[in-house]
């Protein structure tokens, strides 16, 4: 039998073997050295109730994981983060230190000793389950019921807000209420009947302007977009945002469906495996507007079992309005086409930014035939910059790469975006090598597609010499 020992264990154990046993330090201990850091990195995720196999809260928790935290802490499988180092900074970078590795390392080779219970750090409290201190909790209005079997449309449940005064969200958590079952939420605004009532009457009187009001002259400028994507950008009929299907193609819906309310407006994220948590800097937030509901647009994904769903969002607010107000888009190509048996089968897309635009975060998607991600910038002066690569994509670790600082990108700017798929047998989680797979909503499908958080910086003033 060959038994593999993680490299780091035998850098330690030579190391300490080549120093003097006078002169070696004393043994790494957990209450004073090792639980600090999983305290820091890891409970977040490894306590009950949360998505990690097991909890890591105390020395008898850990103890029997000792051998496997070390090697998977080595070998870079955790914390999980999957940004290649060599390109770009990220502010919530999951990562350990090298010497953070070491001592793990020099503590297992030690016999993963316990240590003075005096050394023990204080443990994190997670209120009430919460990692954030949330200022507000809303929740789903009912317990949706999900069937043991088969698909689950798209449903969008209305969580009632309606704050007296526009809200500025600073944090944000999302708690699924069956894990399991939850695909992705996708957060959104929801306007109130009377915003709707004013938004469609503007856009009736319109269309009458341009059915019957004066025609624009022919060498009139028309109005150029902030931002324009190379091809590929309609959606298929029949799939969340396509047109919709004639309807003898239509599919029941079934009993439980929820459709999407009319005002759905900006989006602003959400919850995919991974990514539950939300915090944004000093000074930018999200707007939440008077009298706006909010709409969770839940994926669901059945396991065998019929269950109930009933997820919750909990918010943190600015004090005061901040500067930079966020908003979101997204980079697709909805065209996508990966052939049966393709191990390395690549979709790209590119996006121009017509006016200056601030990226705080990219937010890579694909499905479970996803493989790596990478993206590339070119400037109007021709330089080009990769700005983030994601070589090895896992669809259990679905990051909001947050760039430090954030990326200024001039007008003119492109970014281009490759996605790979394996759809080979070798993938584990593929559910059929044999399909060609088409961009769809369900996990057996595929989606190309990046959430992108940004800004846009106020226009600087005309000149004078401008303005004539």
């Amino acid at each position: 039998m060959t038994i593999r020992v993680p490299l780091a264990l035998v850098v330690a154990g030579v190391l300490l073997a080549a120093v003097p046993a006078s002169a070696q330090p004393a043994a790494p201990t957990y209450s004073k050295d090792v639980a600090p850091i999983l305290f820091a990195n890891c409970t977040s995720c490894h306590r009950p109730g949360e998505i990690a196999p097991m909890s890591l809260m105390n020395y008898k928790d850990v103890r029997p994981w000792a051998r496997a935290i070390a090697a998977k802490v080595a070998d870079g499988t955790m914390p999980p983060w999957h940004a290649d180092p060599a390109h770009g900074t990220f502010s919530n970078a999951r990562t350990l230190s090298e010497m953070h590795k070491a001592t793990i390392a020099r503590w297992v080779s030690a016999g993963a000793p316990e240590g003075n219970a005096g050394d023990m750090p204080a443990a994190p409290v997670y209120k009430d389950g919460w990692n954030i201190e949330p200022d507000v909790i809303l929740s789903m209005q009912e317990d949706y019921p999900i069937p043991a079997t088969g698909e689950v449309n798209y449903q969008y449940l209305v969580v009632p807000a309606n704050f007296a005064e526009d809200r500025y969200i600073t944090d944000w958590e999302i708690r699924p209420g069956d894990p399991r079952a939850v695909h992705h939420l996708l957060l959104y605004l929801l306007a109130p009947k009377e915003v709707v009532e004013a938004q469609m009457k503007r856009q009736q009187q319109a269309m009458l302007n341009r059915m019957f009001g004066p025609k624009p002259a022919a060498n009139a400028p028309r109005p150029t977009p902030p931002f324009e994507m190379a091809c590929c950008v309609q959606i298929p009929a029949g799939e969340e945002g396509g047109r919709p299907l004639p309807p003898d193609q239509r599919k029941d819906p079934g009993p439980n469906y929820r459709p999407r309310p009319q005002g759905m407006a900006q989006g602003m994220g959400g919850f995919s495996p991974g990514g539950s948590i939300r915090h944004f800097p000093e000074g930018m937030g999200m707007r939440i507007p008077a009298g706006y509901s909010l709409v969770f647009q839940m994926h669901y994904t059945t396991y065998g079992k019929a269950t109930t769903d009933r997820s919750t969002i909990g918010l943190k607010f600015a004090k005061t309005t901040p500067k930079t107000i966020l908003n979101t888009m997204a980079l697709i190509n909805a065209s996508l086409s990966i052939p049966p048996g393709a191990p390395n089968h690549l979709v790209e897309n590119t996006m121009t930014f017509n006016r200056d635009i601030v990226i705080y975060s990219f937010v890579p998607h694909t499905h479970v035939r996803g493989s790596g991600w990478h993206y590339e910038a070119t400037y109007p002066d021709g330089r080009k910059e990769v700005i983030l690569s994601v070589p090895k994509y896992d669809f259990n670790w679905q990051h909001e790469y947050v760039f430090s600082p954030p990326l200024q990108l001039p007008a003119g700017t492109k970014v281009h975006a490759k996605a790979w798929y394996d759809n080979s047998p070798a993938n584990k989680s593929n559910p059929d090598p044999t399909k060609a797979v088409m961009w769809g909503d369900q996990t057996w499908e595929e989606m190309m597609y990046t959430s992108i958080t940004f800004w846009m910086p106020p226009a600087a003033p005309a000149t004078a010499g401008q303005r004539q």
